[in-house]
Order: C-alpha cells, then structure tokens, then sequence
C-alpha cells in the first residue's frame, strides 16, 4: 500500500472543507459603537412614546364615561367602557353630511392636484424646454411671498367660486414644494436617453408621458398624492372663508362648530351645564379618532411607494 507523499497531503489539506467545518466568528464592535447604538434606541423609542401615547389617551378617553373624562381619571385606558361619544356623533346628519363632502374635497382635489403638478412639473424637468429657468423662478416666488388672505378672497370672489365645492379645491389645487420634488424627480430618474428612444419609434410628448414617465413615477405620484389628500382632509380655513352653506361643509368645519356648540351656554343651571361640558369633552376625543380613521387606513397601501419616495432626490452611487 502507498503511502501519501508530503505533496499530496499538502494539496487535500488546501482543499474547500464543508459548511460545518467552519465556526463563525463574531467580530466584537468597539465599545463607542455600543454606546452611540444604545443611545440611538433611547432616542427612538422616546420618539415613539412622544407620539404614541397621545394617541393611546385619545382613544382611551373616546370609550370612556364622560364624568371620567372630565374629572381627568382616563389616562390609557378606557373607564366605564361606553359608545355614547361616537352614538352622539355618528348620530348628527351635519357629520354624515361633513364626512361625505370632505371625501369628495379629498378625491377630486387630491386628483386635480395630481394632475396639475404633473402638467407643471414635467416640462419644466426637460432641458430643451425653452424658458424653463424663468417659469421655474415664478413658481418658487409664489411659495416664499403670497398675496395674503385679503387678496385670495377677492380673486375666489371675483371668478364667482364663493359658496361652492370649486372653492376648496381649486385655489389650493398646486403645491410648489410638491411641483419641486416632482421636477428633481423627473431630472433624476428619467434619462434623456429614454426619451430619444421614444422620439426614434415616433412617440409624442404626451405618448411618452403617459406610456413611459407615469408607469416609472409610481413611488412619487403615490408619495404626492398622500400629501395632498392628507392636506385636504384636514383643511377647513378654507371653507371657514368661502362656504355659507351647511351642506358644503368639509368633516373638519363640522366638527369645529359640533364642539363650539356642544359647550356650556349661559342661561343653564349647573346641573345641565355640566352634563353639557362633560359630553363636550367626551365628543371631542370621539370626532378626533372619527376625523383621523379613514387617513389610518388608507396610508398602509401607499405605504411601500412612500418608502421610496422619501429617498427622491438623495445622491445615488
């Protein structure tokens, strides 16, 4: 039998050895690097307690009794567990009316603003578009010197929108940071290759924008169109300066004028004004967890475009 030469032993101990051969090593990280890692989770779940448990109070107080409201005694957890605060609320047609029109205000305006921020935002993102440095000094100039409340009035009142639903959306229908981050992100993500491209096949402008930059532009389209929808659901100085009829009223206006007039009026005994206030206080938590529902539940489908979208415009390697 042949024994192994010194070569051969030395070549099958260089052989690969199997998975289990191995022993990973953990590579100890410095204690500063522990520190600042601790210090960033404090940080963090500080944040997080800070916004959080507002929120846990609100919903806590909007199931409990009104006297434990009023008295103070809720702190994150409901007492006397009751539905009276959403009952009287859900109960009052003027909020039925004031959720259904603030959803058509969210819809339509959050569509037109898309729209329009599109329409301004991807021509002036070309570099053969002529005059795009003026026309883009002008919209800039509209977001850091505005007319004033006085002279928007007039301009809504001299086109004949006071009193109508073209009121709420049109007069703050384009955003200029929205129309900013637009621009950056056509400039970055779209090549002007891709758009030489489709000239050589024979597609036009609008053929490219609607076939080409719109599908690539999902992440912002999304991430726009959450803040507009976000900025008209909440939105009522607007209605509060052009609308008259109760039946226009967006959820927010409704909610303003349930809680001014839910207060203790003078004229009441003490008995009945304090039954008063205390349903005031308990109606105030149920309208805000009413008014904040339908954006909780619409941000978890967006929610994977807004993650990319938040790095629009960050230097890519």
């Amino acid at each position: 039998m042949l024994k192994k030469t010194s070569g051969e032993a030395g070549r099958k101990s260089r052989l690969p050895r199997s998975r289990n051969d191995f022993t990973p090593t953990r590579i100890k990280e410095p204690v500063v690097d522990r520190w600042f890692m601790a210090g960033v989770y404090i940080l963090l779940t500080t944040f997080l307690l800070v916004v959080l448990l507002p929120l846990v109070y609100i919903l806590a107080s909007s199931f409990s009794d009104p006297l434990a409201v009023s008295s103070g005694q809720v702190t994150f957890w409901p007492i006397d567990f009751t539905l009276e605060g959403y009952q009287r609320a859900l109960s009052d047609s003027s909020i039925l009316t004031g959720f259904g029109n603030s959803l058509f205000y969210t819809i339509a305006g959050t569509a037109i603003s898309l729209a329009l921020t599109v329409a301004i935002a991807y021509p002036l993102s070309r570099q053969d578009f002529w005059g795009r440095r003026g026309i883009t000094v002008f919209v800039v100039f509209t977001m850091l010197f505005a007319g004033g409340i006085i002279p928007m009035y007039l301009v809504v009142q001299n086109l004949g929108l006071l009193d109508t639903r073209w009121a709420i959306i049109l007069p703050q229908a384009i955003g200029v940071w929205q129309v900013i981050i637009a621009v950056a992100f056509f400039r970055s993500s779209i090549p002007d290759e891709l758009y030489e491209a489709a000239q050589l096949d024979g597609a036009s402008d609008l053929r490219f924008l609607f076939s080409t930059v719109l599908p690539l532009s999902k992440p912002l389209l999304a991430v726009i169109a959450l803040m507009y929808a976000i900025f008209q659901w909440n939105s009522y100085f607007d209605a509060l300066l052009y609308l008259r009829n109760p039946d226009l009223f967006p959820l927010q206006l409704v909610l303003r004028n349930v809680l001014i007039l839910n207060q203790a009026a003078p004229g009441l005994d003490a008995a009945a004004a304090m039954e008063r206030q205390q349903l005031a206080d308990l109606m105030k938590y149920s309208l805000i967890v009413i008014s904040t529902v339908p954006v909780m539940l619409v941000y978890p489908f967006v929610a994977r475009f807004f993650n990319k979208g938040i790095l629009i415009g960050a230097v890519k390697g």
